[in-house]
């Protein structure tokens, strides 16, 4: 059996080695390094691809957050709503620029941020929301939208870890995750599902005027050379990230296909595991299927009920298995983000999941042989 691989990029690179090297080898001998032809055309697809009017390309999805905050004007103590379980760079921006973060709790099934939670938590300060499509899944879109009308509240998608996913709406009509609120901002990181060999993000919308405005704050403020119109910031996209990009881009549906088939391998081992609950779908897919794109798995990410995370996370590591416990402190006990006003009692979920959840290898390249082991494995310790 080959080894196991939490994310295995080098595998992914050999199949697509030659056209990668090919596109990377003719940015060196063009040059144009920074905002050349090969970042151009990736933008295009992108858009073509999400069916969106506006791809912004930046430096990484970190920034992608702070400048689509930016673009929208959002000034000092303006309170940004966002979930309490996810990574911490979500919130971090939204310190940085010296707004007001408000965390609150997530669904179980999900994950995703709870819209219950979210409009008891909108004071006459809340300006904006961040739903976390968080492990490959779109939030409840239908209500954070609903939500956010009734309020006059602005919608920033945080699609790091669901490119590619759709979202059914309650009409039927679908759309791809970034795609449906003001702004989105996604991460191009190496480990993503759509992830360049270094750095790299970029800012999706529909908007016209916003987009004007993204496009001079990643660059200086600039849309002429020395006329800085507004307050930017240095953060592009170079070609070579783009032009893997694109090489991967082409190939999107197909990893993500790859994703979920060996997604429902997993699912299927662990059927009716009392001990063990597997990824939940929602947004109208009531399991994962071949032809459904509502989940993209960026993480395969399991609850273990019988108290034994810990435990597990040691025994996997023992038999050589990577696994990533994701998250094991909610941001609301992080120390750079403590606030009174936060409670115990109001994240019962999230206290929880922080307990419960293990992911494990998820990958284009994983084999039957390796989930096979794996399961086997998690099954044999956990009973």
């Amino acid at each position: 059996m080959r080894k196991i691989q939490m994310v295995d990029l080098k595998g992914q690179y050999e199949v697509i080695k030659d056209e990668v090297n090919a596109s990377i080898s003719n940015v060196l001998e063009t040059s144009t390094f920074i905002n050349g032809p090969e970042v151009h055309a990736f933008q295009k697809e992108l858009e073509d691809y999400l069916g969106v009017k506006h791809v912004i390309p930046c430096a990484n999805g970190t920034d992608a957050l702070q400048i689509a905050m930016m673009g929208l004007g959002l000034k000092p103590g303006d309170e940004v709503i966002t979930a309490d379980f996810t990574f911490a760079a979500t919130v971090e921006v939204i310190a940085l620029l010296q707004l007001t973060p408000v965390l609150v709790d997530v669904e179980l099934d999900s994950f995703n941020i709870d819209p219950v939670a979210l409009e008891k938590a909108i004071t006459p300060k809340t300006k904006a929301i961040v739903p976390v499509h968080l492990f490959g899944q779109c939030a409840n879109m239908d209500a954070v939208l609903e939500i956010a009308e009734k309020h006059n509240l602005f919608v920033i998608e945080d699609n790091a870890q669901a490119i590619g996913a759709d979202y059914t709406s309650e009409n039927g009509s679908k759309q791809k995750a970034g795609t449906m609120g003001h702004v989105a901002a996604t991460s191009f990181f190496p480990s993503k599902n759509l992830g360049c060999y270094g750095d790299g993000g970029a800012i999706f919308t529909n908007d016209d005027e916003l987009a004007h405005t993204l496009r001079g704050i990643v660059n200086h403020g600039m849309y002429e050379r020395y006329h800085h119109d507004v307050v930017g910031v240095n953060s592009r996209l170079d070609s070579i990230q783009a032009a893997v990009l694109r090489s991967k881009l082409s190939r999107l549906d197909s990893y993500n296909a790859r994703r979920r088939a060996a997604a429902k391998k997993y699912s299927k081992a662990f059927e009716g595991n009392k001990n063990i609950t597997v990824p939940q779908m929602a947004n109208g897919c009531a399991e994962i299927c071949d032809s459904c794109d509502c989940h993209v798995f960026h993480q395969y990410t399991l609850r273990i009920l019988n108290g034994q995370r810990d435990e597990l996370v040691k025994h996997l590591a023992e038999k050589q298995i990577p696994c990533g416990v994701y998250y094991p402190i909610p941001l609301h006990r992080q120390k750079a983000y403590l606030d009174e006003r936060y409670q115990e009692k109001d994240f019962p979920v999230t206290n929880q999941l922080v307990k419960e959840v293990i992911s494990l290898p998820m990958h284009t390249e994983l084999d039957d042989e390796q989930i096979t082991f794996i399961t086997q494995t998690i099954i044999q310790f956990i009973g």
